[in-house]
């Protein structure tokens, strides 16, 4: 049985939903065609995302991703495209997708795209390399 490029994105449900937890996927093989040109485009996506009670399965992502390989796109409408998709499938608290487009005509693109839920809002940031460096100080 061979794999098919696919635009259905399956979900899983989330193990902690009571937390707040970051999961971070980077896609470093992501194509589509200019829209343009017909030329291939090449970029690595970074999907970085809280979800709330549904998370991404993984090969279907990149079923998803696939699908993507013959069609084409502006790099800010196939990033908007890809967020869109992945909050509906997922309905995360918060979801980053940054595209990175490798360089065309001397110029590199990024797309970065971001959905937050209403209401919700990032937990304070612990840094714990100041407690480390105080901590091998002692003596």
């Amino acid at each position: 049985m061979s794999s098919q490029p696919s635009k259905t994105l399956e979900t899983f449900d989330n193990p902690n939903p009571e937390r707040d937890f970051h999961i971070h996927m980077e896609i470093p093989e992501f194509t589509c065609l200019c829209p343009k040109t017909g030329q291939p485009d090449f970029a690595t996506l970074t999907l970085d995302y809280i979800p709330e009670r549904h998370c991404v399965e993984l090969k279907s992502l990149k079923m998803y991703i696939w699908s993507f390989r013959n069609e084409g796109a502006f790099h800010e409408a196939v990033t908007n495209r890809i967020l869109n998709d992945l909050v509906t499938a997922t309905q995360p608290r918060f979801m980053r997708l940054t595209a990175k487009f490798y360089v065309r005509g001397g110029i590199f693109t990024n797309v970065v795209a971001e959905h937050r839920t209403a209401g919700w809002e990032p937990q304070p940031l612990v840094d714990l390399t100041a407690f480390a460096h105080q901590s091998n100080t002692r003596g």
